[in-house]
């Protein structure tokens, strides 16, 4: 979902940007279980009784006994029965299956909507709730133990309100789509397992993934990625936005933690550029760089309203500040300053507002165009002086803003700070994916086609 997140530029002149406050949260590695705790969680599997489909409406409503896993014979003597019949949309398709569920406890939601749990419960007699992996405005994702299929899983558990819940549904919609033309799970985006409707929540049960590549940034220190690292994740990221642009989908909120590693593993290894012989740095590297994007709440069809507000800030294209309308390419720009960010560690655009962040646009890229100030209709005429030069500064301008802006250098020069050497293949792949005008921005396939790409593939 798209939110504005506010970090308010350094006050210092020296030293790093300040870093901005996120929405998202830390991937630890997966939990392992003890052959004991192992098969404790398959005893209760076998004792947990789940009604099929045809089971009659008089059955429902018969008392069914609640068992709880306990101590390490498996359950608890002390447990108590209870009869608790659940009404859960199992998401298979568009099929409903209403069933009786035994019964976790029941825990009142927040004042939020958010669901409230305690870690070792059942959510639903099939999944066991394992840690608490993250929350957002959405809800809350919890990594859960499928007693089932005997596997860890990522469940996304919506608030209640009602406008969540709708935006859910189309979610699980777009899921659904990105599955159906992707039954291998090749394409780069999550693969969704099922959903259901569980106590006026919506559940959609994921796959279980590594850690965001933010989070891996944030774990390292933000050290950047190697430079065939950046390659392999952008050529990837492309590969995933080209699919979707081909089912007419775009994202609209890609970033670094919506894209999330495949596994959780790393090695670390010596970090020759910040050792000295006094100290010796180490780093993580991931064994694995296969990716997956993640966080389909914003997704939209291309025949849908382009005028409305999209993308976190610091990703968010020109077109979408100026009003002139979006589409597919403003994912582009998005992808582009993810890997300007993979490279440096830094976040390209750290502003939490309009004119600061068109002003920061002109410091690397160069003047706005004044035909695509006037292609807005009037909508950004506010940000510019006779529909050309950028009102910028302005009356209140602080001197933090100011300082913020001229920070900033051009292109080259930025990645310059980060790499002993800028291949001129990224700089040129750059340059065309954060073209201001969207009808001349690179797609991805045209992106995927050019010379930084194919020199991987020669590696």
């Amino acid at each position: 979902m798209a939110v504005d997140l506010v970090s308010l530029p350094s006050s210092s002149e020296a030293g790093p940007p300040s870093k901005r406050r996120r929405l998202g949260w830390d991937v630890p590695d997966p939990l392992l279980l003890s052959d004991a705790a192992r098969l404790q969680l398959q005893l209760a599997s076998q004792l947990l009784q789940v009604y099929p489909s045809l089971v009659s409406a008089q059955d429902k409503q018969a008392a069914v006994p609640s068992i709880v896993p306990g101590d390490s014979l498996g359950v608890d003597s002390k447990m108590v029965c209870k009869a608790d019949a659940e009404e859960v949309s199992k998401g298979s398709g568009d099929q409903c299956l209403a069933v009786t569920s035994l019964s976790p406890p029941w825990h009142k939601d927040d004042l939020d909507g958010h669901f409230n749990f305690n870690v070792g419960e059942s959510l639903t007699p099939r999944y066991k709730i394992l840690q608490k992996m993250g929350e957002g405005t959405f809800g809350r994702v919890l990594e859960c133990w499928d007693q089932e299929d005997e596997e860890i899983v990522a469940i996304k558990i919506v608030r209640s309100d009602e406008k969540y819940r709708e935006a859910a549904m189309i979610e699980i919609d777009v899921l659904h789509t990105l599955t159906e033309n992707d039954r291998s799970g090749s394409r780069g985006c999550v693969q969704i397992r099922r959903w259901f409707d569980y106590r006026n929540h919506i559940c959609i049960v994921f796959e279980r993934l590594g850690p965001s590549l933010y989070d891996f940034l944030r774990a390292n220190d933000y050290r950047p990625f190697s430079i065939d690292m950046v390659r392999d994740f952008g050529r990837q990221l492309l590969e995933s936005v080209a699919y979707m642009h081909s089912l007419s989908l775009i994202h609209t909120d890609l970033k670094p933690e919506n894209v999330l590693l495949v596994s959780p593993d790393y090695v670390k290894v010596v970090d020759w550029k910040n050792t000295s012989k006094h100290s010796l740095q180490t780093r993580r590297v991931p064994k694995s760089n296969r990716i997956k994007l993640i966080d389909f709440g914003s997704t939209t069809y291309d025949r849908e309203c382009s005028l409305s507000i999209v993308s976190t800030r610091h990703y968010r294209a020109p077109e979408v500040i100026l009003g002139s309308g979006w589409s597919f390419p403003c994912d582009i720009w998005s992808v582009a300053c993810i890997m300007v960010e993979l490279c440096s560690g830094e976040v390209l655009f750290q502003t939490h507002e309009n004119l600061e962040h068109l002003a920061m646009m002109e410091r690397v890229f160069g003047p706005i165009p004044s035909y695509l100030v006037r292609r807005s209709k009037g909508k950004a005429y506010k940000y510019f002086r006779h529909e050309r030069t950028l009102n910028w500064p302005d009356q209140h301008t602080t001197r933090a803003s100011i300082r913020a802006v001229e920070r900033l250098s051009e292109l080259r020069d930025l990645l310059g700070k980060h790499l002993e050497k800028v291949p001129s293949s990224l700089l040129s792949l750059l340059e065309r994916m954060f073209c201001y005008d969207p009808l001349n921005r690179l797609t991805a396939r045209e992106a995927l086609q050019h010379p930084f790409f194919q020199e991987f593939s020669r590696h």
